[in-house]
């Protein structure tokens, strides 16, 4: 097992998302429920980078990016209680009655981007995800769907991987991190693959991994509970001010945590495409680019759901549980307990439906 496996959201009891289903009392919903944020591991790859020198090096960097606290607190808590999770599709059905999910979108776990990896370890580690992806969703298909992987630090190579992943595995699209070694996703490198993206109908999950914000938020957690939420909300702008999401108008773009900032603050991102002639790149204020994007539900509270409907409108917004992280949110019900019933048919499964064609 990697110790150093991604974590994600909180909410419920940590890494129990049966029993903080239980303990709320919430019974499943009339509306089919489509949870489009849940991880799973494929163990292969971890066997294939164990030697890597870029892995060895991973605990020193997790150790300066998150501190000793938070990482003694995921060897010995967190981790030992998602890695069944992770592994063990018995557990994982079993979990998703409990929380009245009747399917599940798979996506890797973001520890598994692995960016580093040359040309030839890269299509490895992307064919064996994808692979062991596409074989759990063809044995339960209907209660798991599913998206793969691909290796972005070679964009030509994700672009055919890609096409892989949606002709012959039949996946709904792919996971990727908010930047890949250092670039942007609104990097010109990375338009073959968008242009894949939007050519084939895929959904592109953003997810992060981490945070570049380094020693600054190395302290009581706040490299996921503030760092991950930010690293969206930078990858999410950089494609709107870029001009990105003007040249490829079709992407379907998924973000996590619920588009980190972004939602919530786009007064301040129109007032700059007004007065700062800089951030006038793309065609329209920022503000009007949301009709282009989804965001899953990962905000906690219903307030807060409520908040991100009125924001981008209920058609963007999809369930997702972050499962299954202690960051993550198990309770479906309760959380759009704000919305009206139209709004909750479409948040739980009607949005969902609709982008992955289900």
């Amino acid at each position: 097992m990697n110790g150093w496996v991604h974590h994600c959201g909180n909410g419920g009891s940590p890494c129990c998302p049966a029993e903080s289903a239980r303990s709320s009392g919430g019974a499943p919903d009339q509306a089919f429920a489509v949870d489009v944020h849940c991880h799973v591991m494929t163990l292969a790859v971890e066997a294939l980078v164990a030697e890597h020198p870029r892995l060895k090096a991973e605990p020193a960097a997790m150790l300066k990016s998150m501190g000793k606290a938070s990482v003694d607190h995921n060897l010995s808590d967190m981790l030992p209680k998602a890695f069944p999770r992770l592994t063990q599709i018995g557990q994982r059905l079993k979990d998703m009655d409990a929380m009245g999910v009747q399917l599940q979108v798979l996506s890797p776990s973001p520890n598994q981007y692995y960016y580093w990896a040359e040309p030839g370890l890269a299509a490895e580690i992307v064919r064996l995800q994808n692979e062991h992806i596409a074989s759990l969703c063809a044995a339960h298909p209907t209660r798991l769907s599913g998206l793969g992987t691909v290796a972005l630090q070679h964009p030509a190579m994700a672009a055919e991987q890609l096409a892989h992943a949606i002709q012959q595995l039949g996946l709904k699209g792919v996971e990727i991190s908010t930047s890949v070694e250092g670039r942007e996703l609104d990097d010109p490198a990375f338009d073959p693959f968008w242009d894949a993206a939007e050519r084939l109908g895929a959904v592109v999950f953003i997810h992060p991994f981490g945070t570049t914000l380094g020693a600054r938020t190395a302290t009581h957690y706040l490299s996921n509970t503030i760092g991950q939420p930010l690293e969206t909300t930078l990858a999410l702008s950089r494609l709107i001010f870029s001009g990105t999401l003007d040249r490829f108008p079709a992407l379907k773009l998924l973000a996590a945590h619920g588009g980190g900032y972004l939602p919530t603050y786009l007064g301040r991102s129109n007032h700059a495409y007004e007065v700062r002639p800089e951030a006038r790149v793309a065609q329209r204020p920022p503000g009007t680019y949301v009709a282009q994007l989804h965001f899953d539900s990962v905000v906690y509270e219903p307030g807060a759901l409520r908040q991100l409907v009125d924001n981008v409108g209920a058609s963007q917004v999809l369930l997702g549980t972050d499962y299954p992280y202690d960051m993550g949110h198990y309770a479906p019900q309760e959380l759009v307990a704000a919305l009206t019933d139209d709004e909750k048919r479409a948040v739980l499964g009607a949005n969902a439906r609709r982008l992955f064609n289900l």
